[in-house]
């Protein structure tokens, strides 16, 4: 890896191993925007449910690979595999940080 995680990024992708949604979620910004799959969310609720859809339709595993910083963003790329056609891939998340909270986390 280039760069090291930032605390916020590495306490969502540690929950996200164990399928943690409360712990998932406790990095992002009340009002966090999420991108995926060509669809944005917006606030805590709506992530939430975009996490226990995404866990319960591709039962999924997240290994992060690299980390580069820019100013504005951490781009982190990830080997993702799971229940899904083509697995496992290689997807960016673009976050953008807030205060040490995840404002924005954009994937693909």
């Amino acid at each position: 890896m280039s760069a090291r995680l930032p605390g916020p990024l590495a306490a969502y992708f540690a929950a996200t191993k164990h399928y943690d949604v409360e712990a998932m979620l406790a990095p992002f910004a009340d009002g966090a925007v999420v991108k995926d799959e060509g669809r944005e969310r917006q606030g805590l609720e709506a992530i939430r449910e975009w996490m226990e859809e995404t866990i319960r339709k591709y039962r999924f595993t997240a290994e992060v690979t690299d980390v580069a910083q820019t100013d504005r963003k951490v781009h982190v790329t990830v080997l993702v595999a799971g229940q899904f056609p083509g697995s496992p891939v290689t997807l960016r998340y673009a976050f953008t940080l807030d205060r040490e909270k995840i404002a924005r986390l954009e994937i693909s």
